[in-house]
């Protein structure tokens, strides 16, 4: 288990008509954009159903669903590579969301790369 975080998580308060503006696909889920706050870099794309928005509001810290494993995945838990969010937005369909936030460890990118956004096309 990695060892605690000298960064502060800080809970996001959204309003019940903002979180209810979220549009689901079918599956219940919403894809979920994750921007470094201080570069600006995207970091990652995962996706969120109801449960993992209110939990990544509410603990300040990105938790997603994942489709692999068909379960609630808590960013950085078991790599020490965690996510604390600094902003959310949702866009203008409430189709998809926004992420900024402080990236801790060595990125965000399960092969150990900074971004998961690492292999260009072309040469």
């Amino acid at each position: 288990m990695p060892e605690e975080s000298s960064i502060i998580a800080t809970p996001i308060t959204a309003s019940a008509e903002q979180v209810g503006a979220v549009k689901y696909d079918a599956d219940g889920l919403v894809p979920a954009i994750v921007q470094d706050d201080a570069t600006g870099d995207v970091l990652m794309m995962a996706y969120m159903n109801a449960e993992t928005l209110n939990m990544s509001l509410e603990q300040g810290r990105t938790v997603f669903w994942s489709r692999s494993r068909q379960e609630v995945w808590r960013k950085g838990d078991t790599s020490g590579d965690r996510q604390f969010i600094r902003s959310a937005a949702y866009d203008c369909d409430g189709d998809t969301l926004l992420f900024r936030v402080e990236q801790e460890g060595n990125g965000a990118c399960h092969t150990g790369e900074y971004s998961c956004f690492y292999r260009p096309f072309g040469e």
